[in-house]
């Protein structure tokens, strides 16, 4: 009798475990990252921007041997945080131009990947940009643009423009995708609280415009937004909501919120970790009955080794970076990446 009960109790438990692995089997992950990659500069002088001091007789002192260095390293950041599968999206900013890029997607071993490159000089004054890398055999773009960040009270000042582009994930579901860079705390944080409410405003009405036509649109927004999760910009300007508990008028959730709550950081600055670099995505994507979907636990700030050295003046450790003020470091970036899983069924 004992033995019967025992065979069937180990019948069960093998059916459930069949039964769990093929419906792991079923879902498909597919992975979107931000990158700040600090200043990819080519070595040539744009006469149509500040870029000299990223020249081979500039301040800076940039080479093309240390621009080659730089999208190696990249590349294999990208890579990195792909694990066994590169990711769909690439989102990176602090990006010079269109040449740079094409480094990196076909002059590495990226090329192998097709991904297509999202990008237009943007008028910030120093000519860095936003971009948007993609796998072209997953996403299938059906739109770009990029708009820009309007200053009521300084109708000529000029920053990054916001990228937009929307497409089929795998022939499966429609994604909106937007990536920021927003203006820098640079002359003070309350000084410049104008500038990321700027962004904020323009970012919240292309949002508002989507809905108009797609009401319940799955949006995932990444970007250096050069503020922490709970700043006003965010809070106020772009309302979004810190968690996924409390009522959210926006549907926007701060998944960098979570996971600052849970200790993460992407930037130090004098020795405390922030989270300025974000991931943001509408409710409609935390819910598992759309074919496409995710959850604060399948994001992460990426923090490997080799983008890690020891931070001697504080504890601990901090991003590898290309540059320690204007003296050549040889890192990666002075950000780490930020990553989320979407999952597919």
């Amino acid at each position: 009798m004992q033995r019967g009960l025992f065979i069937l109790i180990f019948q069960f438990i093998i059916l459930f475990q069949f039964s769990f692995a093929q419906e792991k089997s079923s879902s498909i992950r597919f992975r979107a990252m931000f990158y700040n990659v600090e200043n990819l500069f080519d070595s040539y002088n744009d006469s149509l921007t500040n870029d000299d001091e990223f020249t081979p007789m500039g301040t800076r002192h940039w080479t093309w041997a240390k621009m080659n260095q730089k999208v190696v390293g990249i590349y294999k950041t990208i890579v990195a945080v792909g694990e066994w599968e590169p990711p769909v999206f690439v989102g990176l900013c602090e990006i010079e131009n269109g040449y740079v890029l094409y480094q990196l997607a076909h002059e590495t071993p990226l090329l192998k990947y097709d991904y297509k490159i999202v990008h237009r000089d943007s008028p910030d004054p120093r000519g860095i940009d936003v971009a948007l890398l993609f796998r072209n055999d997953l996403f299938e773009l059906q739109e770009s643009r990029f708009f820009k960040v309007t200053f009521l009270d300084e109708p000529n000042r000029k920053t990054r423009e916001i990228l937009y582009v929307r497409g089929t994930l795998a022939g499966i579901d429609t994604i909106h995708v937007f990536v920021n860079h927003w203006p820098s705390k640079f002359g003070g944080e309350l000084e410049s609280n104008s500038g990321r409410f700027a962004a904020a405003n323009t970012l919240r009405e292309k949002i508002d415009s989507i809905r108009v036509f797609y009401p319940d649109a799955r949006i995932l927004i990444m970007g250096d937004f050069n503020d922490e999760p709970e700043s006003t910009p965010l809070v106020d300007g772009l309302k979004v909501c810190l968690d996924t508990n409390s009522t959210c008028p926006s549907e926007l959730v701060s998944i960098a919120s979570i996971l600052k709550s849970k200790g993460q950081g992407s930037y130090k600055y004098q020795g405390v970790w922030g989270m300025i670099d974000q991931i943001i995505v509408s409710k409609s994507l935390l819910d598992q009955k759309h074919k496409i979907y995710t959850s604060p636990d399948n994001a992460s700030v990426f923090k490997a080794d080799f983008l890690l050295e020891s931070d001697d003046s504080f504890v601990g450790d901090k991003p590898f970076r290309t540059f320690a003020g204007y003296k050549y470091h040889g890192g990666y970036s002075d950000h780490l990446p930020v990553f989320i899983d979407f999952i597919a069924k």
